[in-house]
């Protein structure tokens, strides 16, 4: 007689993402986080100076962006071009690895305000449902 398995093992999103100790899930939080997003999308149109990148992006803090190019940076994503000159001119550019994901986030950011009125909808809904 034959035992079937009633609880088959579940499998893993991507590789391991789901594990906390997958390098992949730091990588995702990098390129998923809030600013990732922004500078990554910003960086598709051309090279940045700090103060030019900073406004395009709106919001962010000088602190939150430093770590931010800097987080993308180390990740293999941005490039920095520091000239030798005076004053001091930095650039800040995608890496053929940061277009792709780049490329990758624009699209998810493009299908999030197209689905915008859904989700207001549903928030509606749900408030409605609620009493709030």
């Amino acid at each position: 007689m034959e035992v079937s398995n009633p609880a088959p093992e579940i499998q893993p999103l991507f590789a391991d993402v789901d594990g906390t100790m997958c390098p992949s899930r730091l990588v995702l939080e990098h390129v998923t986080s809030r600013w990732g997003v922004l500078v990554l999308i910003a960086l598709l149109e051309r090279s940045y100076r700090f103060g030019e990148l900073r406004r395009r992006v709106g919001g962010v803090s000088e602190k939150m962006l430093t770590q931010t190019l800097q987080t993308l940076e180390r990740d293999g994503f941005v490039h920095r071009d520091a000239k030798p000159v005076i004053p001091p001119r930095v650039d800040y550019t995608l890496t053929p690895l940061g277009e792709d994901a780049a490329h990758r986030v624009k699209a998810l950011a493009l299908w999030t305000d197209e689905r915008v009125p859904a989700v207001e909808a549903a928030r509606a809904r749900y408030d409605e449902a609620r009493g709030q």
